[in-house]
Parts: C-alpha cells; sequence; structure tokens
C-alpha cells in the first residue's frame, strides 16, 4: 500500500512530495528485526575523560638563579633540617614584611598581597627549588 502525499500553495509551483510504504500498525517481526538487531550494538563503550593530575610543589623546581645553591644545601643539611630552615626564613621574612606593612599604613589585604608577591618571586628566583 502506497500513499503519495503533496504539500502546495507556494507561488511558483514549488511542491514537496513524500510517499509512505506500509501502515501504521506493522511492528518489526522476522528478518527485519534480524537485520535491526545486528545493525544495534548491545553495549557502547565510552572512555573515560583524561584528567591532569593537580601539581604538587613548585613549578619553577630547578628553575631560577638561586636554584642550584638551593638543592646543594638541601643534599649537604638533609631534608628534614633543610625544610625546618626554609620555614624559619619564611617566618622572619613574613614579619619582615608585617612591621613594613604597620610603618607605611597598609592594610591587611595589602599585606597579603605583598606576602604571596614575596612567594612568586622566590619561586621564580629558585629559592622554593
Amino acid at each position: 500500500m502506497a500513499t503519495a502525499i503533496c504539500a502546495t500553495g507556494f507561488k511558483g509551483g514549488l511542491s514537496l512530495t513524500s510517499s509512505f510504504h506500509g501502515s501504521w500498525g506493522k511492528s518489526v517481526t522476522g528478518e527485519d528485526y534480524i537485520m535491526l538487531a545486528k545493525a544495534v550494538p548491545n553495549h557502547v563503550r565510552v572512555a573515560k575523560p583524561v584528567r591532569s593530575r593537580p601539581m604538587m610543589g613548585n613549578v619553577n623546581e630547578g628553575k631560577g638563579l638561586f636554584a642550584p645553591l638551593v638543592v646543594v644545601a638541601r643534599s649537604i643539611i638533609g631534608k628534614k633540617r633543610f625544610n625546618q630552615l626554609r620555614g624559619k626564613a619564611i617566618s622572619l621574612h613574613s614579619q619582615v614584611i608585617n612591621e613594613f606593612c604597620k610603618i607605611i599604613g597598609a592594610d591587611s589585604k595589602q599585606r597579603q598581597g605583598l606576602i604571596r608577591l614575596a612567594k612568586k618571586n622566590g619561586e621564580k628566583l629558585g629559592f622554593l627549588a
């Protein structure tokens, strides 16, 4: 059973034609079902998204003017003792920044900005290698 559907009404005689074969109530059975089952996969593999691992530590490690000196000092003194000395040096430097901010009258937000700037400069120069 074939039915032709035409749509007209446009100027210039434009017509859209479509033909429909079969009935609305017919289901997929027999050979049609087997061919359809072969065409559709049973499962779909989905790849896991690739995530970059979070970086821990200094991104400029091994770079900077003072990095070789820091690496040699760490190997001579030992990692534990070196980290203790580094912590004391950072603490003293933060105290100097705090005193400087008190003298010039900078607020806490500006003080934190100066401390962050000092950390970035230390990373670039290689002090945190």
